[in-house]
């Protein structure tokens, strides 16, 4: 398989999601704006978002994804099954218990975790209401993550790129029309999540069963695999808290602010995920398999080799996002919010937090791909250290920048957290001797650099003033902004073409 191939079929289908998901957004703006109602929803929404990280896309992730395909290169289809049993339903007994513990302790997750909406007892109720109706989503997901896994193993990248539309379409129906028809309209927010949730992990289930690997219910705590997975989980799961802990912190912070703070965070954060799904995560899904299968080989050339692919591939890539969101920032919030609910003044908040998260977001790429090197070599240890040296720092940029630039702050000390994560992640590649940077990496860069300086001089052109954007109407701002994004995107490639770039040079074949 070719890598750059499985890379765009995957990214294509990320693509659709975060379309849809724009749509949502948009609605969600449209319908709710940015008040202290959809701050309740968000802080609802990300508490099981953050459990789902932590069972499924993260700590348990980095432990099962590399062992299953350890397992699968080395021991065959039987005990892959096997294996892949004993792990579900593991999973699921834990699940239960979380999910039920959730609901059941709701009052107290939102006293714990938006300790400002104490202040506003209606604010707090609906908050609780929402948590317990979205919480069953993490059982859902995470199970529909575990398939995802089971899937990227077996190279099919396109149907857990593609589940994601499920969750937006579920989102999108439940707003427009499940939210008439009740008394707190925000709580069709969270039946959206719950459905999309069932329906995720349903749209994967048929593409287990074509590859024999749905999973059966067996309580196996013996199995050699699975407590391979458990010992591996114990330090992802820190790593995986801090970050989240993270997070948290940072809601936290926004709860005693103005109303409307972790909204305005949320609708700049949605941006940020544009790329960050579309280049970051497609990217680390494909390339973990190929380095496992390298390290299980013990073929380090490869494995280096395909480490300086990656990182050559997002540069080039994620570099042109962060300008293009620095540059365009009004465009593109105008663009998709401003509407409805969603004021001008909103428009400007969110702006300011996405200019402090677009200083991150090659550093939070970046970490997508350097932590799988990692991981493809079941070594969570590290990147855990580096996890917890990250949080630190970060929580001291909170407090430090959050005076001057309030929710901005918030923002800004997540994006310098995430670069000083990626750098101390491919430090400690470099000192161990896993990746070797291969030739021509400076005249690369200065390419680059010439290329992003066309692009931010012609979107700063093209785009005229910002006023331009507020006065406009819908269909005007989408063609508007469709223009932008054309000039630029046809400058930067066009002048990395005369440079002496070749979409044939960045072809890759997978182990």
């Amino acid at each position: 398989m070719n890598l750059l191939r499985a890379l765009a079929t995957t990214s294509s289908m990320t693509l659709a999601s975060r379309i849809l998901g724009y749509a949502r957004d948009a609605i969600i703006a449209h319908s709710f704006g940015a008040g202290g109602l959809t701050d309740a929803f968000f802080v609802a929404f990300r508490l099981p978002n953050l459990l789902r990280r932590l069972f499924a896309e993260g700590a348990f992730s980095q432990a099962f994804v590399p062992i299953l395909a350890e397992y699968r290169n080395k021991q065959g289809q039987e005990a892959t099954r096997n294996l892949l049993d004993h792990t579900a339903t593991a999973l699921c007994a834990a699940l239960v218990l979380v999910t039920a513990a959730g609901i059941v302790f709701a009052p107290q997750v939102i006293w714990l975790s938006a300790p400002g909406f104490l202040a506003d007892p209606h604010k707090f109720q609906v908050s609780v209401q929402l948590l317990r109706v979205t919480f069953p989503y993490i059982l859902f997901i995470s199970l529909t993550s575990l398939a995802a896994g089971v899937l990227n193993t077996y190279q099919q990248f396109w149907v857990p790129a593609f589940t994601p539309v499920l969750l937006n379409l579920s989102f999108i129906a439940c707003a427009l029309l499940l939210a008439p028809w009740l008394d707190t309209p925000i709580l069709s927010l969270a039946w959206g999540a719950f459905l999309g949730g069932v329906l995720q992990f349903a749209f994967q289930v048929p593409f287990l069963a074509h590859l024999k690997l749905l999973p059966r219910l067996r309580w196996n705590l013996r199995d050699p695999g699975l407590r391979r997975i458990l010992r591996l989980m114990a330090p992802a799961v820190v790593g995986v808290s801090v970050g989240q802990v993270s997070l948290l912190v940072s809601t936290i912070f926004a709860s005693y602010m103005p109303a409307g703070s972790v909204s305005w965070l949320f609708y700049a954060d949605r941006l940020m995920e544009f790329p960050t799904g579309l280049l970051g995560a497609a990217l680390g899904t494909i390339l973990l398999p190929s380095l496992v299968k390298h390290h299980t080989d013990g073929d380090t050339a490869r494995y280096s080799s395909l480490l300086d692919w990656g990182l050559r591939i997002t540069l080039l890539l994620t570099l042109p996002a962060a300008v293009g969101m620095a540059v365009s920032s009004v465009p593109l919030v105008s663009t998709l919010f401003l509407r409805g609910a969603f004021h001008a003044s909103d428009l400007w908040q969110v702006r300011q937090a996405l200019l402090a998260y677009s200083v991150g977001l090659v550093g939070l790429i970046c970490v997508k791909i350097l932590a799988p090197a990692y991981y493809a070599r079941q070594d969570i240890r590290s990147p855990v250290r580096i996890a917890i040296i990250t949080l630190s720092l970060t929580q001291v940029l909170n407090v430090v920048l959050m005076t001057p630039l309030a929710h901005a702050g918030l923002a800004l000390a997540t994006g310098l957290g995430a670069c000083l994560n990626a750098g101390l992640l491919l430090r400690g590649l470099l000192r161990q001797g896993i990746y070797r940077p291969q030739a021509g990496w400076l005249a690369f860069v200065a390419k680059l650099a010439v290329a992003l300086a066309a692009l931010a001089g012609t979107l700063w052109v093209v785009q005229g003033d910002p006023t331009v954007w507020l006065a406009g109407n819908a269909l005007h701002r989408v063609l508007h902004l469709l223009g932008v994004m054309a000039a630029g995107a046809t400058v930067y490639f066009g002048t990395l073409a005369l440079l002496g770039f070749r979409l044939a040079d960045f072809n890759r074949r997978a182990a």
